[in-house]
């Protein structure tokens, strides 16, 4: 019987031993990741707004200390005010035109430390609007979405289309890759792991609705055209991220998590993926 090794040394094209390490380390820190995440969101409410709170607050640290090797210094204390009152108003379900005005406000104060502070000056407070936008913006609306009434709904069928289909996307591209999506932002990525990640997610959508079926009334193709549509913005997520990467000229934003980088190279698809699917489920009426 083929072991997970040999299956792995048998598809990979490159280096397969090294990868092989990697990939341990990689499924390790996964499990401790995902053992914390679903503590901390399972908890109570007021751990799941904490939880991704936090995460958010270190994507902008790590965002921010990556920035400053572009010889400018963003505003980092704006972007955590935005996320911490975020959280709070989230908590709270103050609505909808308190998150615009914080996040209105926020940017008005990005545009002042340009004009207070000489350090910052004007690169600095775009680059700040820019981490303001991304990734401080879908962390605010992940906030929102996590103390929404479908929480559980979109973050279960988020997470299962975006996970399986990067894991897909990963061994698909090894195994059959030959034409390359992006080479000039992520040279890995092939058309061919690209669209075995999409077939993962259809299947996937299936397969959560059997699990939604027994506790949650939600239609076959809703579940399906869903996972589909979020497993695809979440690649494009992961396009994004890497093309600020590149940009910056780094590999990973951090090396906080052995295998996988920073949190920011962890939420990258997520930040896109969980929004959609809330609309996806919200614009159906669930």
């Amino acid at each position: 019987m083929l072991s997970l090794k040999k299956i792995y040394v048998i598809i990979s094209k490159n280096n397969p031993e090294r990868e092989y390490e990697t990939l341990k380390t990689r499924v390790k820190s996964a499990i401790v990741l995902l053992s914390v995440t679903f503590l901390c969101v399972l908890l109570s409410p007021v751990t799941r707004v904490l939880f991704f709170a936090v995460v958010g607050g270190i994507c902008a640290y790590e965002y921010s200390k990556n920035v400053e090797k572009l010889d400018a210094s963003c505003t980092l204390w704006v972007m955590i005010l935005y996320l911490a009152v975020q959280a709070v108003l989230a908590y709270f379900h103050v609505g909808y035109l308190s998150y615009t005005i914080c996040f209105i406000a926020c940017v008005y104060l990005s545009l002042f430390s340009g004009v207070l502070h000489k350090k910052v000056s004007g690169r600095g407070a775009l680059y700040t609007l820019a981490g303001l936008s991304y990734p401080c913006l879908p962390f605010g609306l992940i906030l929102v979405i996590s103390v929404s009434d479908i929480w559980w709904q979109t973050l279960v069928l988020a997470c299962a289309a975006t996970w399986i289909c990067d894991s897909f996307a990963l061994f698909g591209g090894m195994a059959f890759g030959k034409h390359k999506l992006a080479p000039h932002v992520s040279p890995k990525k092939t058309w061919e792991g690209c669209i075995s990640g999409a077939l993962s997610s259809i299947v996937t959508g299936v397969l959560i609705y059997f699990i939604y079926s027994k506790v949650y009334p939600i239609p076959l193709w809703l579940c399906v055209f869903t996972a589909l549509l979020a497993s695809t913005v979440g690649q494009l997520g992961d396009l994004a991220e890497s093309m600020l990467k590149r940009m910056i000229g780094v590999k990973d934003f951090s090396n906080l998590i052995p295998g996988h980088g920073g949190a920011f190279d962890r939420m990258d698809s997520l930040m896109f993926s969980v929004p959609t699917t809330y609309i996806c489920l919200l614009l159906a009426a669930v």
